[in-house]
């Protein structure tokens, strides 16, 4: 945010109160201005696709990072139901600490002590009931891939080349498939590029942004 303040007015959007996708992206855009250009990772790339598709006027640039346009899996959620049981019984940090920090970060990263620390302390930050709220919400989101072809905006893909969550293969889908789209691929980089690579993906956010068109 520091570092792309000066070409953009940042807000960030609070996906911590609803649980379903749907109902997230209708709170952002009761939030956000008329008109935006809208970035989201992971889950927020889900419901930055979902944000499009209820109202794509809104939405001049658009940039989806580490996420996945696929409904979801009968195995994934039976794992967010699993993380649900432990948030819900007193073991809600165990969560990240022995399911997620293992695939969300690059495999040399894994003894990265203040990454691990800030990514425990973003954890500790949402809490368990957020948790749980999001567990939902991706248990039912909606298949993203069913409005690819309809975005019309300049959209940028972004990944880093070793995630794990979402793969090289979901961000070709939506590369292939989004119209006006361009793909972008970290090096060395797991599912949090955001806080694996900082430097780089705010040089790839702040291209985008001062592409022609944004603002307009």
């Amino acid at each position: 945010m520091d570092d792309l303040a000066d070409v953009a007015d940042i807000q960030v959007g609070d996906l911590t109160k609803d649980d379903t996708i749907q109902g997230m992206a209708k709170s952002i855009l009761h939030e956000a201005p008329a008109a935006f250009s809208l970035a989201g990772l992971s889950m927020g790339g889900i419901v930055a696709m979902e944000i499009i598709r209820q109202a794509p006027e809104r939405v001049k640039k658009l940039a989806l990072l580490d996420t996945n346009p696929n409904p979801p899996l009968l195995e994934q959620i039976k794992g967010w139901e699993n993380f649900i049981d432990m948030a819900t019984h007193g073991k809600f940090m165990d969560v990240t600490e022995k399911y997620l920090l293992p695939v969300l970060i690059h495999p040399d990263r894994q003894k990265d002590l203040d990454l691990i620390e800030t990514i425990r302390k973003m954890a500790e930050d949402v809490g368990p009931k957020a948790m749980i709220n999001q567990m939902k919400a991706l248990m039912t989101r909606p298949d993203g891939r069913e409005n690819l072809s309809a975005i019309e905006c300049p959209t940028l893909v972004l990944l880093g080349r070793q995630d794990m969550l979402c793969s090289m293969e979901m961000h070709e889908y939506l590369f292939s498939n989004i119209p006006n789209a361009s793909l972008s691929v970290i090096e060395e980089c797991g599912h949090l590029s955001t806080l694996e690579r900082p430097e780089e993906v705010t040089s790839r956010l702040r291209d985008w942004i001062l592409q022609q068109g944004y603002g307009e």
